[in-house]
């Protein structure tokens, strides 16, 4: 009961006191908040575990607070404006990167793109294709050869066999001509003789 009287009293006279000390205090030597803080509660007193803190200062804190509060705010609806129109910049940033990926895409499609008869290829295919076709030439050229190569060895042989039939048949001819020959000259030589018998 004693601490409680006590306690009125003490505040009593504080607000006396308080009311006397409404100037705000002018020595402050840190304006942040946290100094404003420091100081209200370092000329704060004390009575019976309880601060007693002037209004005048208590009021400049909450003005203080209220101001660093309003300008925060306002900090941070600018951020967020920059923010948004940072966001629109990456947005349409991203959409000028995407049509230019693409564009380079479609380049490097066409690039990489060959037209033959109408038809387009790329360039891996269309070299497969060529190389293929070529393979396949070569191939079908080796065989031709290889073959041609055949037939002008048979005809080589043919040929020489002709020749010698040619030419067998060509003394054989010589022989039967002398032959003929020979036999008519016998013929005629019997006949003489036998044209001398009948005249006799």
């Amino acid at each position: 009961m004693k601490k409680l009287l006590f306690s009125i009293i003490a505040l009593l006279f504080l607000n006396l006191n308080t009311q006397a000390q409404l100037v705000p205090d002018s020595a402050k030597v840190d304006p942040s908040l946290r100094g404003q803080y420091q100081l209200m509660i370092a000329k704060s007193k004390t009575i019976n575990g309880y601060k007693l803190i002037n209004p005048a200062r208590l009021g400049a804190f909450w003005k203080s607070v209220s101001d660093s509060i309003n300008y925060n705010r306002k900090q941070l609806i600018s951020i967020k404006v920059k923010l948004a129109e940072q966001e629109k910049a990456v947005a349409t940033l991203k959409a000028q990167i995407s049509g230019s990926e693409n564009a380079l895409a479609s380049s490097n499609a066409k690039l990489d793109e060959i037209s033959f008869l109408g038809i387009s290829f790329t360039k891996s295919k269309y070299n497969v294709i060529v190389w293929s076709l070529i393979l396949v030439l070569a191939a079908a050229l080796a065989i031709v050869i290889l073959r041609s190569a055949k037939f002008i060895h048979e005809a080589k042989y043919r040929s020489s066999l002709y020749e010698e039939i040619a030419q067998e048949y060509q003394n054989y001819k010589t022989k039967a001509n002398d032959k003929e020959k020979k036999l008519a000259r016998e013929l005629q030589d019997e006949r003489n003789k036998l044209d001398e018998l009948r005249k006799k």
